[in-house]
């Protein structure tokens, strides 16, 4: 089928392209009853228009660019409802992309947002980004930008972050509470502020007690369910083994309850596990899982909150700061 312009929209009517046009934006130079008559007869003949036209005729597109690690965690998919909770109602549209972790899908994405004229772009970066010249770009292209999570502190933007380092202190405080000697620590990638702020964390309440934090405990780059797994096994194979371990992420963690199963190590009994994301599943496997709340959707509103201000012209390069939590379930309190 051939594709319905305002051309056609103003043949049927009688009226000119550029009639056709004003009405379909709104514009109060033309009359209430021709707006109506081209919207039912756009309608009627199927017109969609071309977004990326107007964004060119107006200087600026209503569609909102997001790019995220993975659609498919509760707490991406929790920041995203939020940002939708503020953008819709103020008339923008959001456009979601996913990295899949991968630095090179991260740059393809941006470049295609950046092509698309997107009004302002959300990112929260992959596990692999170590350059930003692709970031950079955005900013030298007067693009607004929210980062969130997940950020470069070097980079002029608007920052939404948790309070990872607040988290990640309360979750170990709470192991060796609860009589744990040895505290390992499965971490993300320390690159990443997130994950830097969730191990500092970590060492401070260790450092509190008067311990060392042992190099041999903390396992770099595991925040998988595989890589939980494999780490604990491996643990497990050395006598030089911990007795807990605060994870950087809940999926790791879980890998660390399979493995743990696997060997007969009896949880929390022998052994004791924090998460961090509240995932859904957490409180719904064996033992349920302790972990730290980040409190997504307050973010994802605080992001879109952010984004808006910035579209307004208002330069609004705050950051800011949203709380964490600790939930203590089985899999860390000694009875």
């Amino acid at each position: 089928m051939k594709r319905i312009t305002i051309n056609d929209i103003a043949k049927e009517l009688n009226v000119t392209p550029s009639t056709v046009s004003r009405a379909l934006s709104g514009n109060t130079r033309v009359s209430i009853k021709t707006r109506e008559l081209v919207a039912n007869k756009a309608k009627e003949l199927g017109y969609q228009q071309n977004v990326i036209a107007a964004s060119l005729r107006k200087g600026r597109s209503d569609t909102i660019g997001m790019v995220v690690p993975r659609i498919n965690r509760h707490f991406f998919s929790n920041v995203i409802s939020g940002v939708e909770e503020i953008l819709n109602p103020a008339g923008y549209t959001l456009l979601i992309v996913q990295s899949g972790e991968n630095f090179i899908k991260e740059q393809k994405a941006i470049g295609m947002l950046m092509a698309n004229h997107v009004g302002g772009i959300i990112i929260s970066l992959s596990v692999q980004t170590k350059t930003y010249d692709h970031i950079n770009g955005v900013v030298k292209r007067g693009i607004p930008l929210v980062q969130f999570d997940r950020v470069n502190p070097d980079i002029e933007s608007s920052k939404i972050l948790n309070d990872n380092f607040t988290g990640a202190y309360l979750a170990t405080k709470h192991l060796i509470k609860s009589g744990y000697q040895r505290i390992g620590h499965l971490a993300g990638t320390r690159s990443l502020k997130a994950y830097e702020e969730r191990y500092r964390g970590f060492v401070k309440a260790i450092e509190e007690e008067g311990r060392n934090v042992e190099d041999c405990l903390v396992y770099e780059n595991t925040i998988t369910r595989e890589a939980g797994y494999n780490s604990i096994k491996k643990a497990y194979a050395h006598n030089s083994r911990p007795d807990a371990v605060f994870c950087a992420g809940d999926y790791a963690a879980l890998g660390v309850l399979d493995g743990l199963k696997e060997l007969g190590v009896s949880v929390p009994e022998e052994f004791g596990v924090v998460g961090f994301a509240n995932e859904p599943f957490s409180e719904l496997i064996h033992p349920t899982l302790s972990t730290v709340e980040q409190n997504a959707f307050e973010m994802g509103t605080r992001v879109a909150t952010a984004m808006i201000k910035n579209l307004e012209g208002k330069h609004w390069e705050k950051e800011e700061v949203i709380p964490t939590r600790l939930i203590v379930r089985n899999s860390s309190w000694k009875k």
